[in-house]
Protein backbone atom coordinates (compact mmCIF):
# COMPACT_ATOMS: atom_id res chain seq x y z
CA UNK A 1 0.00 0.00 0.00
CA UNK A 2 1.35 3.55 -0.91
CA UNK A 3 1.88 6.67 1.60
CA UNK A 4 0.99 9.66 0.49
CA UNK A 5 3.62 12.27 2.14
CA UNK A 6 2.25 15.55 1.10
CA UNK A 7 -1.66 14.78 2.71
CA UNK A 8 -2.22 17.01 5.41
CA UNK A 9 -2.30 14.54 8.64
CA UNK A 10 -5.18 14.62 11.07
CA UNK A 11 -4.86 13.77 14.50
CA UNK A 12 -6.76 14.04 17.95
CA UNK A 13 -4.79 17.28 18.62
CA UNK A 14 -5.91 18.52 15.78
CA UNK A 15 -9.33 18.95 16.76
CA UNK A 16 -8.12 21.56 19.58
CA UNK A 17 -9.40 25.43 19.73
CA UNK A 18 -7.05 27.93 19.85
CA UNK A 19 -8.37 29.12 23.07
CA UNK A 20 -7.13 25.55 24.68
CA UNK A 21 -3.80 25.95 22.94
CA UNK A 22 -3.51 29.74 24.59
CA UNK A 23 -3.72 28.27 27.86
CA UNK A 24 -1.31 25.58 27.74
CA UNK A 25 1.14 28.46 26.57
CA UNK A 26 2.56 31.15 29.12
CA UNK A 27 2.04 34.80 27.65
CA UNK A 28 5.95 35.96 27.02
CA UNK A 29 4.97 39.29 26.33
CA UNK A 30 3.27 40.27 29.51
CA UNK A 31 5.59 41.95 31.86
CA UNK A 32 4.65 40.15 34.85
CA UNK A 33 6.85 37.85 34.75
CA UNK A 34 10.12 36.80 36.72
CA UNK A 35 13.07 38.81 34.69
CA UNK A 36 16.42 38.75 35.72
CA UNK A 37 18.70 40.76 33.78
CA UNK A 38 22.37 39.53 35.23
CA UNK A 39 23.61 42.47 33.29
CA UNK A 40 21.16 45.61 34.95
CA UNK A 41 20.75 43.89 37.80
CA UNK A 42 19.04 47.22 39.50
CA UNK A 43 16.02 47.13 36.72
CA UNK A 44 15.51 48.70 33.54
CA UNK A 45 16.88 51.93 32.10
CA UNK A 46 14.62 54.58 30.53
CA UNK A 47 16.00 55.81 27.05
CA UNK A 48 16.89 59.26 28.66
CA UNK A 49 17.79 58.62 31.91
CA UNK A 50 19.93 60.98 33.96
CA UNK A 51 23.51 58.99 33.85
CA UNK A 52 25.79 62.21 34.71
CA UNK A 53 26.61 60.60 38.30
CA UNK A 54 28.01 57.98 36.11
CA UNK A 55 31.52 58.20 35.69
CA UNK A 56 33.30 55.35 33.24
CA UNK A 57 37.36 54.92 32.33
CA UNK A 58 38.40 55.12 29.01
CA UNK A 59 42.24 54.78 28.05
CA UNK A 60 42.81 56.37 24.77
CA UNK A 61 45.86 55.14 22.76
CA UNK A 62 47.86 57.89 20.35
CA UNK A 63 47.98 56.75 16.75
CA UNK A 64 50.54 53.63 16.67
CA UNK A 65 53.71 53.41 13.93
CA UNK A 66 51.07 51.85 11.35
CA UNK A 67 47.89 53.94 11.59
CA UNK A 68 46.95 56.82 10.20
CA UNK A 69 44.30 59.27 11.03
CA UNK A 70 41.89 59.46 7.63
CA UNK A 71 41.15 63.25 7.08
CA UNK A 72 37.88 62.04 5.25
CA UNK A 73 36.49 60.34 8.06
CA UNK A 74 38.74 60.99 10.68
CA UNK A 75 38.91 57.61 11.86
CA UNK A 76 42.24 55.63 12.61
CA UNK A 77 42.78 53.02 10.25
CA UNK A 78 45.78 50.63 9.51
CA UNK A 79 48.94 51.46 6.90
CA UNK A 80 46.93 48.81 4.59
CA UNK A 81 43.81 50.96 4.56
CA UNK A 82 45.78 53.90 2.71
CA UNK A 83 44.30 54.91 -0.77
CA UNK A 84 46.61 58.27 -1.18
CA UNK A 85 47.67 61.93 0.59
CA UNK A 86 46.75 64.71 -0.80
CA UNK A 87 47.22 68.47 0.32
CA UNK A 88 44.98 67.83 3.87
CA UNK A 89 46.82 64.49 4.60
CA UNK A 90 46.26 60.98 4.23
CA UNK A 91 42.46 59.17 3.16
CA UNK A 92 41.47 55.62 3.27
CA UNK A 93 40.43 53.34 0.58
CA UNK A 94 37.21 53.92 1.51
CA UNK A 95 37.12 57.58 1.55
CA UNK A 96 38.91 57.66 -1.80
CA UNK A 97 36.55 55.68 -3.45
Amino acid sequence: MATDYDAPRKSEDDSESIEALKERVPDTRSGSGDVEDADNPTGFELPGADLSDVELDVVVLPAQQDEFTCMSCFLVKHRSQLDHEDASGPICKECAA
